[in-house]
């Protein structure tokens, strides 16, 4: 080498450093990242924002930003207030309150997550409104629960889960993915936790379509089950009631999917106290307790009225000392961190995750 030339780097110094550091900025940020359950954001609804942070407190992230307002002429406006491009993108709203208005709702945010490019769109309905308009049964009848099913896809969801549907066939209204998950593995959990003689206990269903349900929770529980067998006149008041099978000197457990007015259940608790019942509880999915419900059940022979948290229900607990709530949220987030890992959600119909 001459006096006076630069003196020449070697070969590999620089390259090397480069990878270092290459490897560096990847290899830190993906661990944060797996932390923090990469690529999912789960939004709420005006119609429950308890249960939506419950979800996200049990899956460690923030629940995603979202401001939902109305116009003067009561048109619903919603703006994602971050980036969903995708993104695995969860709206957790459910059909109670204002159904219609909260139904909207969802529509518009699943709507505007899609055409914001997010990979996938997930509407979590703790209970699905319109369930019971399922079938025509009478003429001219509209099969709501259908349509609102093809909102839905047509909105743009990509899966539903929900819980307890009034009839399972829903599913069928679908042509994208439905989880229906069951409040039964709750529902046993606080029977075993809180009844003290439950082993002396019977389980009866208000009316014949929730016969599969209270024999499947009778079979786990490994006691007797009874029915009810009702007619109605139309919607919402009940004609006459039948009690089939044997309740003397036994705690009646009552268990349904929903009750709206209470009419049902606490004709059914006067029975079962006529036919010799020592105590009546009553277990339901969905309370959605609308009209004369709280009045109805102050006045019924019930020891509790005991609920999950689908609906909203600190102010009918108030109203209500006899109302009790099943916390079901950690059934959802589990189905929500299942889903978004691609894992089966099958443990949740006959387990409650802890």
């Amino acid at each position: 080498m001459c006096e006076g030339e630069p003196k020449a780097m070697p070969i590999l110094s620089q390259p090397v450093r480069a990878r270092s550091l290459v490897r560096a900025n990847i290899e830190k940020p993906s661990v944060i990242l797996h932390s923090r359950m990469p690529n999912i954001k789960v939004f709420s609804g005006t119609s429950h924002p308890d249960l939506a942070q419950r979800i996200v407190d049990r899956l460690g992230i923030d629940l995603g930003k979202v401001v939902t307002k109305k116009f003067s002429n009561l048109e619903t406006c919603v703006e994602i207030g971050e980036s969903v491009r995708g993104e695995d993108v969860y709206i957790v709203q459910s059909g109670s309150g204002e159904i219609n208005d909260n139904l909207m709702e969802l529509l518009i945010m699943i709507n505007a997550c899609k055409i914001a490019s997010a990979s996938r769109v997930t509407a979590v309905i703790p209970c699905f409104p319109y369930a019971r308009q399922d079938k025509k049964d009478k003429s001219r009848a509209p099969i709501s629960a259908k349509l609102v099913a093809n909102m839905l896809s047509v909105a743009g969801a990509d899966h539903i889960i929900t819980m307890d549907l009034h009839a399972s066939q829903i599913q069928g209204f679908f042509d994208i993915p439905v989880d229906n998950l069951y409040a039964e593995p709750a529902v046993l959990k606080w029977i075993k936790e809180n009844i003290a003689d439950w082993r002396n206990s019977i389980i009866v269903s208000p009316d014949a379509g929730g016969a599969k349900r209270v024999t499947s929770i009778a079979d786990r529980l490994n006691v007797e089950f009874a029915l009810i067998h009702k007619e109605r006149k139309k919607a919402n008041e009940v004609a006459s009631m039948v009690l089939v099978g044997d309740v003397k000197d036994r705690v009646a457990i009552l268990v349904d999917d929903m009750a709206d007015t209470c009419g049902t259940i606490c004709h059914a608790a006067e029975k079962l106290m006529e036919a010799g019942a020592t105590k009546v509880y009553a277990i339901l999915t969905h309370g959605i307790f609308s009209g004369p419900a709280i009045s109805r059940i102050n006045a019924a022979c019930f020891e509790a009225v005991v609920v999950t948290n689908t609906i909203p229900q600190d102010g009918h607990m108030k109203e209500c000392s006899k109302i009790q709530c099943i916390d079901v949220s950690m059934m959802f987030a589990e189905a929500v961190r299942r889903t978004h890992n691609g894992e089966s959600v099958s443990y949740l119909f006959s387990n409650v995750p802890y």
